[in-house]
């Protein structure tokens, strides 16, 4: 280690030296015997020699505290520590001690953040599972205070609460699935497959559905055949359906949802079109947030749970690909995803 710099020490020191300088002198000129320079002489060498060993002593100490402070922000790991401890060591204990309040400072924004984010998150479920509970509540006591012998009213009622009921269960398999998603607590189960084949049987699963609101389902000119990916099956699936279901729910009726395949070297881009109202632009930045809508009256009345597009959105990022949307108001949008090519 060098030589500490300047300290106070070093400044009491030099008080000292000056005093006792002052003192010979007057010694000298009272022509005071020589036992009482040698005297005094022993002081100041012990006075000097017990500098050293206290400072000695305090720098070995602040040596522990640096090092104990290093292990703790390194996980205990001896990272060049020889090299750190070669300078002064106040500077660097200090310098250390600045580094970890910072770096607890972060740590402890981001604990904020996550309760802010927690919060939103119990707030918003709480939301979405009281509209359908109270639905379905109001439905039983008005059956019970005597609408159960009128068939029609009876037959409404049951009607309006199973969709509720249908509603919750779509919530409930949704948090189910994004929590799932976002704890990294599943593995995706990769194999090579025919997309497009995959898209026709979610079509089919979906056409009932798309004839309601007299929407046609079906593949852009060229599109009309294989394509082979590699990636979980089951989740990709999931993508789909939750895509082309949105296409169905936020198209116009009597119109059209065209599926695309496009071969981009590496990965096949799959893009879902609708020629519905779209989406405004300030929107589309956090169309992929939990519960975020874009249209909240018309979600809540067709039953969206908020969370298929936020969904969607973890499976792809999941396989190391991309997601994006592009829409133009009056127009329709568009959702495209890529998966690597095989």
């Amino acid at each position: 280690m060098k030589n500490p710099k300047p300290t106070l020490l070093a400044f009491i020191s030099a008080i000292v030296v000056a005093i006792v300088a002052s003192l010979l002198t007057f010694i000298f000129s009272s022509e005071a015997k020589i036992s009482i320079l040698v005297f005094l002489t022993s002081i100041i060498s012990g006075y000097f020699t017990f500098l050293y060993i206290l400072q000695n002593f305090i720098y070995r100490k602040i040596k522990l505290v640096y090092k104990s402070i290093h292990q703790l922000k390194a996980g205990s790991d001896e990272i060049s520590l020889k090299q750190k401890l070669s300078d002064d060591p106040l500077e660097m204990v200090n310098k250390e001690v600045l580094e970890w309040e910072n770096e607890k400072l972060g740590e402890i924004e981001q604990l904020k953040k996550l309760e802010i984010y927690r919060k939103e998150f119990v707030a918003n479920v709480t939301h979405e599972l009281k509209t359908p509970l109270f639905s379905i509540q109001g439905y039983i006591h008005t059956l019970l205070d005597g609408a159960l012998h009128d068939e029609e009213v009876n037959k409404m009622f049951l009607e309006k609460a199973a969709r509720n009921v249908d509603r919750l269960t779509n919530l409930i398999a949704d948090l189910e699935a994004i929590t799932q998603l976002e704890s990294g607590s599943y593995t995706l189960e990769k194999e090579v497959f025919d997309i497009h084949s995959l898209v026709k049987d979610v079509i089919e699963s979906l056409e009932m559905k798309a004839d309601k609101r007299r929407i046609s389902l079906a593949f852009k000119k060229g599109c009309d055949k294989p394509f082979y990916v590699f990636g979980d099956k089951d989740k990709v699936r999931q993508v789909l359906i939750n895509l082309i279901d949105n296409s169905i729910k936020y198209g116009k009726e009597n119109g059209n949802t065209i599926i695309s395949f496009y071969d981009m070297d590496e990965n096949i881009l799959t893009e879902i079109t609708d020629d519905g109202n779209g989406i405004e632009e300030h929107h589309l930045n956090r169309l992929f947030e939990r519960f975020y809508r874009a249209d909240k009256s018309r979600s809540r009345e067709i039953g969206g749970t908020g969370l298929g597009l936020s969904i969607v959105k973890h499976i792809i990022e999941a396989h190391d690909k991309t997601i994006n949307v592009r829409s133009r108001v009056g127009v329709g949008t568009t959702f495209g995803f890529t998966l690597e090519k095989k």
